[in-house]
């Protein structure tokens, strides 16, 4: 449901403007239902460490953050 808030829109401008919002929702709709899109690149775990992880042991905790 669209409600106009403010002003007191023409016939014309009101339809106008519905015509934007449907070919957007169209636009959205066609792109969303091909197949899944990959996720982007700055949510890749490897992005943040930039090298192997340690490997598991006694104070690999210690050893997360901090360069090799």
């Amino acid at each position: 449901m669209i409600k106009v808030v403010r002003g007191n829109p023409t016939p014309e401008e009101l339809a106008a403007a519905l015509a934007v919002v449907q070919a957007r929702a169209a636009a959205t709709a066609s792109a969303t239902s091909g197949a899944p899109t990959p996720p982007e690149g700055w949510s890749d775990p490897s992005r943040i460490t930039g090298r192997a992880l340690p490997r598991p042991g006694v104070r690999a905790w210690a050893r997360t953050y901090w360069p090799a």
